[in-house]
């Protein structure tokens, strides 16, 4: 019996995928849910399981872009599994054998290669460290002369003979979809950046007072991340506007936070959510990034993980940047941007002291949010993360970390 395997449908919205990688060859026996193929969507990239044991014929290469439903391969289930490694070793038999390719030699190149530099020619090359044996001579005999050796010479700019080759390569589903939805992002809202500084000291302190303590209860560390994102909820629950989206003439505000984090994936950049950070606690924030950052990192991250978040952190910092402006994330509204930290010297009550500092970033959509909000929204980020005692411990430090 022969099954046809089609492309399920790996969201709503979602009309086609592309075969990234083939994890086997046509004409092997694949086992019943064997991963066999990787397929991106322009959300996520997800495994395809085989739905039956038998002979895979494949009818889709790498790269091609497939319909949700159509078929991209054939599975005979009624051969026999082979024994040990005798199809691969009949696989391997049946390959053609590839000659190694030999140089080819010109008699132009022999002449060129043979011929004498005059004694000039010669000072001018060894001056600059060129071969003589690599320039086309023009005098008698190929004989490399003074003018030969100045034009071999290579002023300012000019390619010396190193590496100089490009290489094209397909972009992926998810990578072509994120590049248009930052153009989309960037031609279809007015967005601006406004920046601060935040005096990370207090969470320093913090965090080396009792991150093994809350490690060793909890099984994940005290990171920045749970700080940054209970500092943001606080802030898009007293600024709501930051907290909403366009919906044609209609502007959709949210009573939740479903903070979307961006992280670097295998395949590209990918904002898995945490829905309702509102009700997580730092254990609870600190779990779920981990959670969401390892499915990411693994490939394994679905559709459903990736949709619906109301605002989004990014964190550059963690590969060194000092400063920048986040696009925005659509349909949402606003960005916050996390930076490296770096000890500065700052004015504390009229001396100068220095401390971890750190520049923090929100883009926003001025279609619906106004200067005034989106200035006091991050001006509230601050505060919470220099006092994050009492603005996001209720000043119990050992409840809010559940030790």
């Amino acid at each position: 019996m022969i099954l046809e395997m089609k492309v399920p449908s790996p969201g709503e919205s979602i009309t086609e995928v592309e075969i990234a990688t083939w994890l086997v060859e046509d004409g092997d026996y694949v086992e019943k849910d064997q991963a066999i193929a990787e397929v991106d969507s322009d959300k996520a990239t997800l495994e395809l399981p085989a739905e039956v044991s038998g002979v895979i014929t494949l009818k889709a290469e790498e790269g091609d872009a497939v319909a949700v439903g159509a078929v991209v391969c054939l599975i005979d289930t009624s051969a026999e599994k082979p024994e040990g490694d005798a199809a691969t070793d009949a696989k391997a038999e049946a390959a053609p054998k590839q000659e190694t390719a030999k140089p080819v030699v010109t008699a132009e190149t022999k002449t060129y290669a043979t011929g004498a530099a005059s004694p000039a020619a010669k000072k001018i090359l060894a001056e600059k460290g060129i071969d003589a044996a690599s320039i086309a001579g023009t005098g008698k005999d190929g004989r490399v002369t003074k003018e030969d050796a100045v034009k071999a010479v290579p002023s300012m700019g000019t390619p010396t003979g190193g590496n100089r080759g490009t290489t094209r390569s397909k972009m992926s589903m998810l990578r072509r979809k994120v590049a248009e939805r930052l153009v989309e992002a960037k031609n279809t809202t007015a967005m601006l950046t406004t920046f601060n500084e935040v005096n990370m000291s207090p969470i320093f302190a913090l965090r080396n007072e009792y991150k093994e303590t809350f490690k060793a209860k909890h099984g994940v560390g005290l990171g920045f991340m749970s700080f940054f994102t209970l500092a943001v909820v606080r802030a898009l629950e007293m600024y709501p506007a930051v907290n909403s989206m366009i919906d044609g003439k209609e502007m959709v505000s949210y009573d939740f936070c479903d903070i979307s984090i961006a992280v670097s994936g295998p395949k590209g950049l990918m904002v898995p959510v945490i829905r309702n950070a509102e009700n997580l606690s730092f254990r609870g924030v600190e779990s779920e990034v981990k959670r969401l950052a390892l499915r990411a990192r693994d490939g394994q991250i679905t559709v459903d993980e990736m949709t619906g978040g109301t605002f989004t952190i990014t964190n550059g910092g963690v590969f060194g940047s000092m400063l920048s402006t986040p696009i925005i994330n659509p349909p949402q509204s606003g960005i916050l941007g996390m930076h490296n930290i770096i000890e500065r010297p700052i004015a504390v009550n009229g001396n100068v002291e220095i401390h971890p500092m750190m520049y923090v970033a929100l883009s926003y959509d001025h279609r619906i949010i106004d200067g005034k909000e989106s200035v006091g929204f991050l001006v509230a980020v601050k505060e919470a993360l220099e006092n994050p005692i009492a603005l996001l411990m209720n000043n119990d430090v050992k409840k809010a970390l559940e030790l």
